[in-house]
């Protein structure tokens, strides 16, 4: 299968979506890959498959690779007398900002190039922690009560302590603090500022059980990895996650019951259907008292959570297969042609 890995982006997650098409390197083997490279200054390369290491990038010798623009269908490499087109489907592995924010949902989607991952309204209940707790409220899908703070307002939290302080629109556990007492609230609030201009805080459940489950629609139903409970200390900080997006060796499987298996996938269909078609997600899971939570959306999973799969390459063959296709108006200028006709021009 050809596909196009899209990775990089100007974001404060650039280097994880680095390590995580690397990864895909090697987990994908057998199929015909092209690396595209978005950089920081959301310019386009074509990085030769043997040169997908950590290094090409820090050290910039990606720019002295061909540079790409966009048409209708494709990505195009001009020459000086010719030029190639890479059109296989693209697969959007640019987490956080740019991937995960629907700017290159859009942007594919405006070259009508098929791809894999978020589109956009997918994008923007997932990407703002605020907006999928109004999705939660819409799908008759808990999730924990939550106070939003801004940077010019910071009312009197309510919420009692211990608290998690988080940025509302970044992941892998960046700017994220756990608050035991008001008097180290002030330093997480500088914190998760420093990353966003809005700030949501919810209580932090001391030994909880979490739970991540990855999925997608494809063939008019829904394909389930396996339930995994996620080793930590109190949470999952960068550093763990950081390691996370390098994975691609199957985890074990969580030992949870058949009902609340049914639980959490019957939570996780609530949220992706009619919503995150074309797309591979992961959801992460509070369990209280037997009741579900959803404690997050990752709509671009660091390295597409290969590690919950398995058959990853199978999953993702079967996914590109059944993208969804975007209707498109088509322009005869039928009116323009009729006024004129009655006005005689």
């Amino acid at each position: 299968m050809k596909l196009t890995i899209l990775f990089g982006g100007a974001s404060f997650e650039h280097e994880i979506s680095i390590v995580s098409a690397i990864t895909l390197k090697e987990k994908l083997a057998g199929f015909n890959l092209t690396f595209i490279f978005c950089d920081q200054d959301h310019s386009f390369y074509l990085i030769d498959a043997s040169k997908m290491k950590a290094t090409t990038f820090s050290r910039g010798e990606y720019k002295k690779m061909p540079k790409l623009t966009l048409s209708s269908g494709t990505f195009v490499q001009k020459g000086l007398f010719s030029k190639a087109e890479h059109s296989s489907t693209v697969l959007n592995l640019i987490h956080g900002a740019d991937g995960e924010d629907g700017s290159i949902a859009a942007l594919l989607d405006f070259y009508s190039i098929k791809y894999i991952g978020p589109r956009i309204d997918a994008s923007v209940f997932s990407y703002d922690k605020r907006y999928t707790k109004w999705l939660c409220n819409a799908r008759g899908v808990k999730s924990l009560k939550h106070e939003e703070l801004s940077l010019k307002e910071h009312n009197n939290i309510k919420i009692p302590y211990p608290i998690i302080v988080k940025p509302s629109r970044l992941g892998s556990s960046i700017g994220v603090s756990i608050v035991k007492e008001e008097s180290e609230l002030d330093y997480a609030l500088d914190s998760a500022f420093e990353f966003d201009t809005r700030v949501i805080v919810e209580p932090f459940l001391q030994g909880v059980k979490e739970y991540n489950l990855a999925g997608f629609g494809a063939d008019g139903k829904m394909h389930f990895s396996i339930v995994e409970e996620p080793q930590k200390n109190e949470f999952l900080d960068f550093e763990k996650k950081y390691m996370d997006f390098s994975r691609s060796e199957q985890v074990l499987k969580a030992d949870v019951s058949k009902e609340l298996e049914s639980k959490l996938r019957t939570n996780f269909e609530k949220v992706y259907k009619g919503m995150f078609e074309g797309a591979l997600i992961r959801c992460d899971f509070f369990v209280v008292d037997g009741e579900v939570y959803l404690n997050e959306i990752n709509p671009i999973p660091g390295s597409m959570a290969n590690y919950l799969f398995e058959d990853f390459a199978q999953s993702l063959e079967l996914l590109a297969n059944s993208l969804p296709h975007a209707k498109r108006a088509r322009v005869n200028y039928e009116y323009i042609h009729s006024i004129s006709k009655a006005k005689g021009k």
